[in-house]
């Protein structure tokens, strides 16, 4: 039976964030997840998870300035040591809020650079990040977006992130696989589970056209759960969509799970 997390970056967005701990516990939610904890003490946060009897699920390393565009410095050769000072960051987090899986947003290309060249300064943060991270007791995740919604992120593809979880050659990096990501990119969801579900870490979920709730677009969302289930995975489910019509309203989805 899958067992979900709610995303409260993309869920609840119509109330203030430590009121969505409770709006998610409220809707049958036992865990949650978001882009990061960082404006917050992590006191606050730590609260607001204990109060509600929710888990920790998931968050991102420090991906730079968010509301200016920036989606992750990983790739970027100016800000490593920004990057090495966000790994400790979230490890003092993680710790503080029973958090086991922290992701690494690789980054927007920067102008005038190469793949090449991304990806050794993407190497080189990952080989840092990994072993501190496991010292914390913490799991590293490096997730591939899509194309459509962050046009120029450096990582976008499954095939891309096996060859850097090969070059770093760390147990404690595995992918993050968002299903919804992975649709529009390259499709073939469930044999590429599948193929990679031993390298796989976490699961997020979104339907496509949109990026909506499922049920809404074109996968087959009882399939993959079936198939998730079936093939082992036993891990939190993250739910980052944008509602179409209010969180609460559309999670009649989610009801047969509960």
């Amino acid at each position: 039976m899958p067992k979900f997390s709610a995303n409260i970056s993309f869920l609840y967005a119509d109330l203030p964030f430590l009121d969505r701990f409770a709006a998610a516990a409220k809707d049958g939610f036992q865990a949650v997840e978001y882009v990061g904890p960082y404006d917050l003490p992590a006191a606050e946060v730590a609260a607001a998870l204990n109060t509600h009897g929710l888990t920790q699920a998931l968050f991102n390393l420090p991906a730079g300035n968010w509301d200016a565009g920036e989606r992750g410095i990983g790739c970027h050769g100016d800000r490593v040591a920004e990057f090495r000072a966000g790994v400790m960051t979230a490890i003092r987090y993680g710790q503080a809020l029973g958090c086991t899986r922290i992701n690494c947003l690789a980054g927007i290309a920067q102008a005038g650079t190469s793949v090449e060249d991304r990806d050794a300064i993407l190497l080189d943060n990952l080989k840092y990040a990994a072993p501190r991270l496991a010292d914390a007791g913490i799991t590293l995740l490096l997730e591939p977006i899509n194309l459509r919604d962050i046009a120029g992120f450096h990582v976008s593809t499954t095939d891309h992130a096996e060859r850097l979880l090969d070059a770093v050659g760390s147990d404690n990096l595995l992918i993050q696989y968002d299903i919804y990501h992975t649709q529009v990119m390259q499709g073939d969801l469930i044999p590429t589970y599948a193929r990679l579900k031993d390298r796989i870490g976490h699961v997020q979920i979104a339907d496509n056209p949109g990026r909506h709730e499922p049920g809404t677009g074109e996968i087959n969302y009882p399939f993959v759960f079936s198939e998730l289930d079936r093939l082992g995975y036993d891990g939190w489910i993250g739910c980052e969509y944008k509602p179409r019509s209010g969180t609460t309203a559309g999670l009649g989805w989610m009801k047969p799970y509960l």
